[in-house]
Parts: structure tokens; C-alpha cells; sequence
């Protein structure tokens, strides 16, 4: 449990301050590491409970929009913010790297590996976003329907 804590804190900071680099408001960064730490700690405990690396970096981005657009509500700003900076923790840059590394030593097998695996884990984060922001659309068109149903009866 206590490395579950230190995950999230870990990956909280380290959102908050690629949030100082993209030029986050101030008083966002707080909210900006919540939302990245949500969407790591969601990815990191579904890995560690033998979840494929591509279903856990669905879930963890789905979660991290979800979180993304209630701030993005509560504090009356894009959710781009949000998202730039807490989809740091899910990219998968080092496995990026070895890659790419893999492919300049002529180790092809294992860099075409490491290549389809990342193009899957960047197509669920794509995705996990995409259907978070489906969700908050249908859900605030139902609202929207449902509110001018009951104002013209």
C-alpha cells in the first residue's frame, strides 16, 4: 500500500512540473498533478494486478479525462490543460527509447516489438481520451434535453 502511495505522489509532482512547463496557470498546478496522478495510479494498479500494458493505459487515460473534465468544470478552464499536462505519466517514452535504441543496433526483431507495442499503448491513450470526452458530451446533451423538457411542460 505504502508503494502505492509513493507511486501517486511521485507521479503527482512530476505532472505538476511538466505543468510549469507548459506554462500552466498558477493556481492550476495542483489540480494539474491531481489529474496526472489519478490517471497513473489507475494504470500502475491495474499493471500491477497482471492487466496488459495496453487495457491499463486505456483505463488510465479514460479515468484521467474523466478527472480532467471535472476540473476542467470546477474550474471554469480548457480541459487542454489538463490533459497536456497529466498525460505525461502514461506516455510510453522509454519504451520509445529502447526502440529506437534496438533499431540502431540492428536488433530488429525486438525494435519492431517495442515499436507495435508503443503505437498500441499510444492508440489506447488516444482512445481512453476520446471516450472520456464522449461520455462528458452525452452526458451533458441528455442534461441539456432533459432540462428543456421539463421547462416547456
Amino acid at each position: 500500500m505504502l508503494w502505492f502511495a509513493l507511486q501517486f505522489i511521485t507521479s503527482f509532482f512530476a505532472t505538476v512540473f511538466f505543468a510549469i512547463v507548459f506554462n500552466a496557470p498558477r493556481r492550476l498546478l495542483l489540480p494539474c498533478g491531481f489529474v496526472g496522478a489519478v490517471g497513473w495510479i489507475i494504470y500502475y494498479v491495474l499493471f500491477t494486478y497482471d492487466v496488459s500494458a495496453v487495457t491499463a493505459s486505456f483505463a488510465g487515460a479514460l479515468f484521467l479525462g474523466i478527472t480532467a473534465h471535472l476540473m476542467s468544470r470546477y474550474y471554469k478552464q480548457p480541459v487542454i490543460i489538463f490533459y497536456v499536462a497529466g498525460i505525461i505519466p502514461l506516455v510510453p517514452g522509454g519504451l520509445a527509447y529502447d526502440a529506437t535504441k534496438n533499431l540502431i543496433i540492428n536488433d530488429y526483431d525486438t525494435a519492431i516489438q517495442n515499436g507495435i507495442k508503443v503505437a498500441l499503448i499510444s492508440g489506447a491513450i488516444a482512445f481512453g481520451l476520446i471516450v472520456a470526452e464522449m461520455i462528458f458530451h452525452s452526458f451533458f446533451r441528455v442534461r441539456r434535453y432533459v432540462h428543456r423538457r421539463q421547462n416547456s411542460l
